[in-house]
């Protein structure tokens, strides 16, 4: 089947849907998304979005709170571009229908790790949520935009596939091959223009704060379209996460640090005054190491954050959904420390776009946790990166209407998805055991301490796992997990890649063999081997 459409949205978190949006202005709009329509990144965005709201902030404060965040890696301009545009773009989720915490009718501001003044807008602890909430409200009542639910990208369609017709040599992206799981075909969505918005990696490693389907499948699919890739190593590990019975990591948000959680060992220690004069409101990499190094000198699982002392009228009004859960997994926070550990978080590296979110392929656009814009240089601060996505698609937007506007839809033959020689599989225990293994090596020797041998190691257990994991896509009839598995390879790969080419230790990136920052400022920039 082929379904065709102006615009074609990969990912349904607050960037794709801002763009869905925008877009559904001057042409038809078509929203693939491999889970529900709200399960996405966004969704579980806890903390905020930053921007200056009030007198007594000013854009040049909040410019070099994410320069320092950044640790001499941000893309200045791209920073100018965020603080300036964001609050307006702020106005515009307001004016959607996002109901954010208010006090004497204006929005409430509260502040976080790295931030010198309050400027995070919230919904209480579930800021994410409703965002998300008015974002696809608003998607789902437009006629213009269409939603297509449990459908799973596998790669974008370029000049490599689409052969007749082509007079240019420029590289093009014309949509993607998209599976449905329910009929066990790929479909071709067809479009003008690409906006891929599919979210971040965090699924590549043991623990994590993200959801299940954080499995880096923009990264991967743009790489091997054919667009380079940047600052892959800095992965940010949030300091503060709580693990579940289930598993799972439920992420404790870094306005409780804001609040006045305090940071303990077993033994009641406050520990951060020995790493960082901002004690627990230190950027969210130093806290994370010094959280690290304490476990591994006590031994102990976890440290704990204590808000024990804060009003329980407080915790009702900031956090009662972390209060909720925790107590679900026997944690009262107004009287019992909260065991906490790092665990990843977001990728501050991603696709390298401009200041308008277009990538190197022409008419593919990239925008949210996927994208590299350059704004959050070696560690992101604190509720950038909801903002970053709403100003990026904002911008995509006003440069994709001119394509959209201009350009007829290509004529010449986009061949249909082949599936010759491959067979059913059977052995589901090669996938998840290959899977485990990636995140586990991830965890083991890439993680928030590392070293020369740590990374070749893992860079050569993964060149194994990659080509296994090639040969069984090849020869095997596709499902979501197969996708999902061959892009953590190919994500964690290029990780490494990135990870062993920067010498120095800058940011979320901190090297045992380079313990040190070099002099010289640079992105780490990847661009893939031609076709």
């Amino acid at each position: 089947m082929v379904v065709v459409s102006d615009y074609l949205v990969i990912g349904s978190g607050i960037a794709g849907l801002t763009f869905a949006l925008k877009a559904a202005k001057t042409g038809t709009v078509h929203i693939i998304t491999k889970k529900d329509s709200a399960e996405s990144n966004t969704n579980y965005a806890q903390g905020g979005i930053a921007a200056v709201f009030s007198e007594t902030d000013s854009f040049d404060a909040h410019i070099q709170d994410t320069l320092t965040a950044g640790d001499g890696l941000c893309n200045r301009a791209s920073v100018d571009i965020l603080v300036k545009e964001g609050p307006e773009r702020i106005r515009e989720l307001i004016s959607t229908g996002v109901e954010f915490s208010s006090e004497n009718g204006r929005p409430e501001l509260i502040k976080e790790g790295g931030h010198s003044a309050s400027r995070i807008l919230h919904a209480r602890d579930l800021t994410g949520r409703e965002i998300e909430r008015a974002l696809l409200k608003a998607a789902q009542e437009h006629p213009s935009i269409r939603i297509h639910e449990h459908r799973h990208a596998i790669d974008l369609i370029t000049n490599h596939q689409v052969r007749n017709g082509l007079t240019q040599d420029e590289n093009r992206c014309y949509g993607a091959y998209v599976l449905n799981p329910a009929t066990g075909l790929v479909d071709v969505y067809q479009a003008k223009v690409t906006f891929l918005s599919t979210g971040g990696a965090g699924r590549v490693y043991l623990h994590t704060t993200n959801p299940s389907i954080a499995t880096g499948d923009g990264i991967a699919m743009a790489w091997r379209a054919g667009t380079p890739v940047a600052n892959l190593e800095f992965m940010q590990f949030h300091p503060t996460s709580f693990q579940l019975r289930n598993g799972n990591h439920f992420l404790i948000s870094e306005a409780v640090r804001g609040h006045g959680g305090i940071l303990r060992t077993r033994r009641g220690e406050r520990f951060m005054e020995k790493y960082d004069p901002r004690l627990e409101l230190a950027t969210r990499d130093i806290v994370a190491r010094a959280i690290d190094q304490e476990m591994k000198k006590t031994g102990d699982e976890s440290v704990f954050l204590d808000v024990t002392h804060l009003e329980s009228e407080e915790i009702d009004r900031y956090f009662p959904t972390i209060a909720a859960t925790c107590l679900r997994e026997g944690i009262d926070i107004r009287k019992d420390w909260i065991p906490v550990v790092p665990a990843a978080h977001y990728m501050c590296g991603g696709v390298v776009c401009d200041s308008a979110g277009r990538s190197s392929i022409r008419n593919l656009f990239v925008g949210g946790e996927t994208a590299f814009t350059g704004v959050h240089g070696a560690n992101r601060l604190a509720s950038n990166s909801l903002l970053e996505a709403v100003v990026w698609a904002h911008r995509s937007v006003q440069e994709a209407e001119a394509l959209v506007t201009n350009a007829p839809f290509f004529t010449g033959t986009i061949p249909p998805w082949d599936d010759k020689n491959t067979r059913t599989n059977e052995e589901w225990v090669l996938i998840s055991h290959n899977m485990k293994e990636i995140r586990t090596l991830m965890w083991d020797y890439v993680g928030i301490v590392r070293s020369n041998d740590r990374l070749s190691r893992a860079r050569r257990r993964l060149q194994f796992l990659k080509e296994e994991i090639d040969h069984f896509y090849k020869t095997t009839r596709l499902t979501p997990e197969i996708i999902e598995l061959r892009n953590l390879a190919t994500v964690a790969t290029l990780i490494v890649d990135c990870a062993l080419t920067r010498k120095e230790s800058r940011g979320l990136h901190y090297s045992l063999s380079w313990p040190t920052r070099s002099d010289t400022v640079a992105d780490t920039i990847l661009t893939p081997p031609k076709a």
